[in-house]
């Protein structure tokens, strides 16, 4: 990908993966949702991808088609690739083209890989709750319940963090709980050779 700059790589990129597991083409707003930019960022960069003939766009919801896609990656019944995050202190701002795979109805009953995601935890203090530094978590993004006990990624001072629900809680009641991004369903661990 000569003459591009790392942004258009990594939208590229997320364009060829989304296709490859949707089956169709992010709109720009799902773009822009999932660099965090303005809609009218991605616009800039399709066009110039445009004119490099990287890939061609209409004016039509889901046209964007790349000019040289990436072979499909097949993965077995059940195995999908979600988006990989970092979280915590040494938390990377953009996430790049990271993939995690693994096999989501070990997860959910009814998995949609879209509401999946995970995340590598950096500097989180959850070790009392079986959580360490270099864990990889599989979170449900938008959970409809969440649980006292459960760990959830919430957002505090503009950042995202790991806690335990009921340390979240403000003012003591349940009614006042912050909007969760997500809660933790699976749990990864390298373990270290001895």
């Amino acid at each position: 990908m000569k003459g591009l700059t790392q942004k258009q790589k990594n939208i590229i990129e997320f364009i060829n993966e989304f296709m490859s597991t949707q089956e169709m083409a992010p709109t720009i707003y799902e773009i822009a949702e999932h660099f965090h930019i303005k809609t009218s960022t991605v616009f800039a960069h399709i066009r110039a991808l445009q004119k490099k003939n990287y890939l061609t766009r209409s004016s039509k919801a889901r046209s964007i088609s790349l000019s040289h896609p990436k072979k499909r990656t097949r993965y077995p019944a059940g195995v999908q690739s979600i988006p990989f995050y970092s979280i915590g202190e040494a938390a990377a701002a953009d996430p790049g083209d990271k993939a995690l795979v693994c096999d989501v109805a070990q997860l959910l009953d009814s998995p949609a890989k879209e509401d999946l995601y995970a995340v590598h935890v950096h500097g989180s203090d959850l070790s009392d709750n079986g959580i360490f530094d270099g864990d990889i978590l599989i979170v449900k993004s938008n959970p409809e319940t969440v649980g006292i006990e459960d760990i959830v990624v919430a957002e505090e001072n503009g950042r995202e963090i790991l806690k335990q629900a009921k340390d979240a809680i403000v003012n003591g009641t349940p009614s006042d709980l912050p909007q969760f991004k997500g809660v933790v369903v699976g749990l990864q661990r390298r373990i270290a050779k001895a």
